[in-house]
Parts: structure tokens; sequence; C-alpha cells
């Protein structure tokens, strides 16, 4: 029979991408959540929601029934209070909640650190935790990791955020402290294959990729694969606290999290046993093809987006400068036009060229010129069909990334710019079938804090032009659908 698996933080980082390989890989999962309905657009077939919070022991017991195997791949140091009083509790909860139901086998990701006593508070409630676990009585796993390199990590959110802020950094001690990254695909094989374990014993592995390096040599490495020169000044003294402040102030880290990682990244985080190369058949990548893989995974994700779908599940408010989607920055907006998707989207294909831009053509003109005298390629190469496009054709300043008839159309653009932009169209029939709805969606990478200033200096500008565009747009659909009707 197919074994069940309980998955907790299916909602976080590393448990929200463990959870689709466990589906994949043919087990039934169940995912605890304190509120299921924020899983419920990403839960697919072969898993299952089930109410519970791991503070709360009673709400355990359901869940935990007739499950073979759990993650536990959570910890509190955002949470308000006593992080390690409430880490502790968690563990001890979850772990009499597995023994009472006989679960056979408890796979956790702590962190990695030797066991010293001036370890971080941090490190030493993971370590604890791992303890907790095995003090049960199930056989635990406890697979320790340092820095996890991967788009939405939050020490590697942290570095992006340093390298693409600050041209010069002026950098504290820990900065120089030695750590052993991975990437999250080998975090993700590894917690995989730790299923697999023939041993049903608990035990301890160290994970990290090949490289032992410091954040310097991160922050380092990922300016270079972004095109970045970046200058590091280094001082001897930088409390937690001072780090914290610092840290808040360029990154997306609050105050309390900023304090306690940097209080844990001044101690090196290295791996000291290597049976988990032994145990495992996991070959981890190293740091330069990680952050290279983390930085592909991203584009792919993007390419994939439905923004009517994301943004919808983020339930997030429009706000000064846009949303943020990891390095992204997005300003979407919607029109619903009495018109068929199809007239809708007929309207769509035929932007650019001759056709115009439907709103404030001089301005596009103007952009173009503006764009002809820095080296880029202006709004001059037209269109080559007026109403087709297809994948890699030009459409003035920009090519088509992608195009699905009828409902989808992403254009890169090729002008130069301080990172890299697409401007984005969905339709979708309007609300209870009635006419279709137009999704407009500018997308911003920016490169550097030039791509920053760019981006913020042009979004008054964007608030006029692409408004207008979009009315522009649904007026022609409507004008579009009035003539299919009249014709039939």
């Amino acid at each position: 029979m197919t074994q069940l698996i309980l998955l907790t933080g299916a909602t976080g980082y590393v448990g929200g991408r463990l959870l689709p390989r466990l589906v994949q890989g043919g087990y039934r999962v169940r995912c605890l959540a304190r509120e299921p309905d924020h899983l419920r657009g990403g839960i697919s077939a072969g898993g299952e929601l089930a109410r519970g919070d791991v503070l709360d022991a009673p709400s355990l017991v359901g869940p935990m029934e007739k499950v073979d195997a759990a993650f536990y791949v959570i910890h509190s140091m955002g949470a308000p209070g006593s992080f390690e009083r409430s880490d502790r509790l968690a563990a001890e909860n979850f772990g009499t909640a597995a023994r009472a139901a006989r679960v056979q086998r408890i796979i956790y990701l702590g962190g990695l650190g030797e066991q010293t006593s001036v370890l971080s508070p941090h490190l030493r409630s993971r370590h604890e935790v791992g303890e907790v676990l095995r003090d049960s009585g199930v056989p635990v796993i406890e697979l320790r990791a340092s820095i996890i390199i991967g788009s939405g990590s939050l020490s590697f959110e942290m570095v992006r955020a340093l390298v693409e802020r600050l041209p010069i950094m002026v950098t504290p001690r820990w900065v120089r402290v030695n750590a052993q990254p991975i990437f999250i695909g080998d975090v993700l094989a590894y917690l995989m294959a730790a299923l697999k374990l023939k041993e049903n014993a608990s035990r301890v592995f160290e994970i990290g990729g090949p490289d032992v390096v410091s954040y310097g040599d991160l922050m380092r490495e990922y300016a270079e694969q972004r095109g970045l020169r970046r200058w590091m000044i280094p001082v001897p003294v930088l409390t937690p606290r001072l780090s914290s402040l610092w840290l808040g102030l360029v990154t997306p880290l609050y105050a309390r999290v900023g304090r306690e990682l940097a209080d844990s990244m001044r101690h090196p985080t290295v791996v000291c046993d290597g049976a988990a190369l032994q145990e495992f058949s996991v070959k981890p990548v190293g740091v330069s093809e990680a952050i290279a893989r983390a930085l592909r995974n991203e584009d792919a994700e993007f390419a994939q987006t439905r923004w009517s779908d994301s943004l919808s599940a983020t339930r997030s408010k429009r706000s000064w400068g846009g949303l943020r989607f990891g390095s992204r920055l997005v300003d979407s907006r919607t029109v619903t036009v009495a018109a068929s998707p199809a007239a809708a989207f007929s309207a769509v294909e035929r932007i650019g060229g001759d056709n115009g831009w439907y709103y404030a053509q001089w301005l596009w003109r103007l952009r173009g010129w503006l764009d002809l005298l820095v080296g880029g390629v202006g709004m001059r190469r037209g269109r080559g069909h007026p109403f087709r496009l297809a994948v890699g054709e030009v459409l003035d300043c920009w090519r088509v990334d992608s195009v699905e008839s009828g409902s989808h159309l992403r254009l890169a653009a090729e002008m130069h710019l301080p990172g890299r932009a697409w401007l984005e169209f969905e339709v979708r029939p309007g609300p209870k079938g009635q006419g279709a709805q137009i999704r407009q969606t500018a997308t911003f990478d920016p490169l550097g804090l030039a791509g920053l200033a760019y981006w913020y200096a042009v979004w008054p500008l964007h608030q006029l032009v692409f408004a207008g565009m979009l009315k522009g747009l649904a007026r022609k659909a409507e004008s579009s659908n009035r003539s299919l009707r009249e014709l039939r």
C-alpha cells in the first residue's frame, strides 16, 4: 500500500517545494496547516489537508492517524515571544503524537553547526529540536544544513538584497565566517532519500555542497553572475543588534529575524562528518552552479506564472511601486470588456507596429527615440504580420516571448534598460461567463540599484501609459466585437 506522509510547513520555503516532489514520487501526502484554506490552491491529486497546530497537542491526534512517516520542516524564529520555548514545545507535541500514532519515522531539517556552548540561540534551538524529537522514541533522521541557496531562501534573499542594492558595503566580521552552502534542489533530494533509508534508527547527517565559502564569497559570486561590480569594506566590530539594523535597512528581513540570523552567522557552519555522502546517492553541486540554477529556476517559475492566479492567491493589494515577486517588481491591472474572449485577444494580438499601442503613441515614439540615443533598438522595427504574432518575432522594441492563441501573450523588452522587462496580457472569460477579462502585467527584474532607481523613477509615467493603454485595448476589443457581430 502507498505510504501516507505527513508534511508540516507546506506553506513554507522548503515544505512548499517538497510537496510536489512527494506527490510526483507516488506518496499520499497529508499537509498539516493551521489555516488549510491557504493551501487549497496548491494541493494536487494525491494530497489532502488537515487542520492542526504543533503548539496545540490535541489538534495533532487526527492528522497523525495512519501516517507512515512525517516531515518536520518548521521553526518559530519569527514568532512572537521566546522562539526557543515555542520550538521546544512544538517538538514535544509532535514527537508525542507521532509515538502515539506509531509513526515509523520523523525526518527533520535542522541547522548545521558544531556542538559547542557558544552556539547562537538559533542554532542551539535547532539542535535541541532534534534531541526532543528523538526523545519521543520515534526514529528520527535529522539533516543539518548550512546556507540553502535558492530563490526564496532567507539567506539567499539576504545576499541578493545586499548585492542588488549596495554598490559599496561596510561589512561586519560574520561576512568572512566560513559556511558550506547547499542548493535547495539537493536539500529536497536528501529529504526524499531519507524516506527510503533502510536503517530504522535515529541518525544525524550533516549535508552541504562541496565548497566551503563565506557570505562575502557568496556575495561576490552572485554579483559576478548578475554582472554587477561590488566593493566590500570590512569593519572589525558590528554587534548582532547593529548588524540586524543594517540588514533591516536594505533587505526584506525584519529586525528580530535579522538579529537572530546575524547572531547565527558569527559561527562556522561546515560539514565535519561526511556520512551523508556515503549513505545517500545525492551528489550536491558547488556554489557557482547552485546560484546559476537558482536564477534559472526563478526564470522558469516566472515563465509559468499566470498573474491572475498568483495575485488572487496572495490577496495582495496594489501599492506604490507595484508588487514584489522574488526580485521582480510587478504592475498588474485588469479590465472587463463587453466582448468575447476571442475578440479581446484579437485586439491584444494586433498591438504595436502600424496599429500602435492604443494610448499616447507620441510617448512610445519618444521612448523609442531615447532608446536609440543610448544604443537600443528603438521603435523602428514594427511588426511582421498586421494581426498575428509568433514566438521569436520582433514587435517594435519588444520580442514575442510566448503566445497562446486566444488567451496569453508575453513580450520581452529589447530596449536598453538597467534590468530585464516583460509586458504580458492574459484573456479569460468574464465574471459569470459574461464578456472577457483582460489582465495586463508589466514586470521588471532590476539590475542593482540603478535598476531600482529606474523603476521607481518611471513608475508615475507607467501609471499614465499602462492605464491608458488598457482602456484603449478595451475600447478596441469592444469595437472588434461589434464588427464581428455585424458581419454575422
